[in-house]
């Protein structure tokens, strides 16, 4: 419900924008824009075509320049930053926190990176050195090193006076991290604990010690998992020394999810959720060029196996107006386990200590509905043709079809998976070819071995 509220905003903005546009009148676009979250602005550049979103661009308030890059597409992002000249993208994101400001720096011009370092002091280029030393999609490229530590043997009105000193609090602060004389993590102390005690109260008589840091070189969907399971607003990251070097906070975690979700939708057809809606036709073209070319072999290949019955289907020619319904039932229960299997694979709900089990469980309800559809069509056929045979086989070779269905999209995205390959990337094309020609194989097959002989 709320990701249709949202979708439901930002098709009203898109079309109040795209009238301002249209109008001519730029007050009203400067004033619309100017209200919105930087991730809303985001939003709506990418999707708008070209000139528009220039036009747009460069009414965004300069103070929100670098939210923005950060909350589009790497497509988008390279052509927004191709309108700024070094001046303007040195002033966009001088003020990003260094997570944010690490996630765009690479696609930032080499001399502009040469200025950006040099406008930063010491510890924040350090701190941006280390968050960019890890690997991409892991926790040290997600954490801020910017992190509040105590020491357990302080009492409140220390840390309130400590905090005092420091005059404001990273965004998304719920608690302090407690940390030993080297650093390494010891827990955690919420600020709620601070308001509520008295200043003379121990640190360590507050520490929650029940909360796990985040390894600095977990995977980002395991980071996510773990946020979603306990409900954290932010937890802390440490070195394989236990040394506390910084923390991820919810909202990189919610870009996290929501890139995952955009890589199960786009990657089952062979796109890329980074890719510009309006992206030129040429790099589009390119880039679907190469699943168009996997499915035209996958194609052929079915279209071989019908060939192999063609005087089956000369003798008989209602199999030519059935058939695809078998390959298409088949296709379509594949797709349903498929989106679980993918699903599953990227939570870490699947593996090899349950595949099994949900193997069989998929064959069985593959075998219920294979049973079930396939009397139904089995009398529609005996109906329409009049042809008890003929009612016999597409029975038996949906059934047949859609336990294979089930059988594939299990395996497959598992098979996937352990070649080192990503299960959503154009799992479907490679479904849909099996289901297709077997469905063919199975039906024309049996048609020919019980109709003709």
């Amino acid at each position: 419900m709320a990701e249709a509220v949202r979708h439901d905003k930002t098709a009203r903005q898109l079309r109040m924008l795209s009238d301002a546009l249209d109008s001519g009148r730029l007050g009203p676009v400067r004033r619309l824009v100017n209200t919105l979250a930087p991730a809303e602005i985001g939003n709506l550049l990418e999707s708008l075509p070209p000139g528009k979103r220039e036009v747009v661009w460069g009414l965004v308030d300069q103070e929100d320049d670098g939210e923005v890059l950060v909350h589009v597409g790497e497509e988008v992002r390279e052509s927004l930053l191709a309108d700024m000249d070094p001046d303007e993208i040195i002033a966009a994101v001088e003020d990003l926190d260094i997570d944010d400001l690490a996630d765009l720096v690479e696609d930032l011009p080499d001399t502009v990176i040469d200025e950006v370092l040099k406008s930063m002091d010491r510890e924040n280029r350090e701190r941006l050195e280390q968050v960019l030393s890890y690997p991409e999609d892991t926790a040290g490229r997600l954490m801020n090193p910017d992190v509040v530590t105590v020491r357990a043997d302080v009492n409140i009105d220390v840390v309130l006076r400590y905090l005092r000193l420091r005059g404001e609090l990273p965004d998304h602060t719920d608690y302090l991290y407690v940390v030993s004389r080297r650093h390494q993590y010891l827990g955690r102390v919420s600020l709620a604990s601070l308001v509520t005690h008295e200043d003379s109260t121990p640190i360590n008589r507050l520490v929650d010690d029940e909360q796990p840091a985040i390894d600095v070189g977990e995977s980002a969907d395991e980071v996510a998992r773990q946020f979603s399971d306990h409900d954290w607003v932010s937890a802390p990251v440490v070195d394989d020394n236990n040394i506390l070097i910084g923390r991820i906070t919810i909202d990189d975690v919610v870009d996290i999810i929501r890139g995952q979700a955009e890589h199960q939708a786009l990657g089952a057809a062979g796109l890329d959720e980074d890719e510009d809606l309006f992206s030129p036709v040429w790099r589009a073209m390119r880039r679907r060029l190469v699943w168009l070319f996997v499915n035209l072999c996958t194609a052929f290949v079915a279209a071989n196996v019908v060939g192999q019955f063609e005087g089956t289907i000369d003798k008989l020619v209602a199999l030519a107006v059935l058939m695809p319904m078998v390959a298409g039932l088949g296709g379509n229960a594949g797709t349903q386990v498929l989106a679980l299997m993918v699903r599953g694979l990227a939570l870490g709900q699947v593996g090899a200590s349950n595949v099994k089990a949900l193997l069989w469980k998929e064959l069985r309800v593959a075998l219920l509905n294979g049973l079930l559809m396939g009397a139904v069509l089995g009398l529609i056929v005996l109906a329409w043709f009049h042809n008890p045979g003929l009612s016999l086989v597409i029975f038996i070779a949906l059934t047949c079809n859609l336990l294979l269905a089930a059988s594939a999209g299990v395996l497959i995205p598992m098979t996937l998976k352990r070649l080192g390959f990503d299960p959503a990337l154009a799992s479907g094309i490679f479904l849909t070819a099996i289901t297709d020609s077997m469905g063919f194989f199975t039906f024309l097959g049996l048609a020919t071995v019980v109709l003709l002989r």
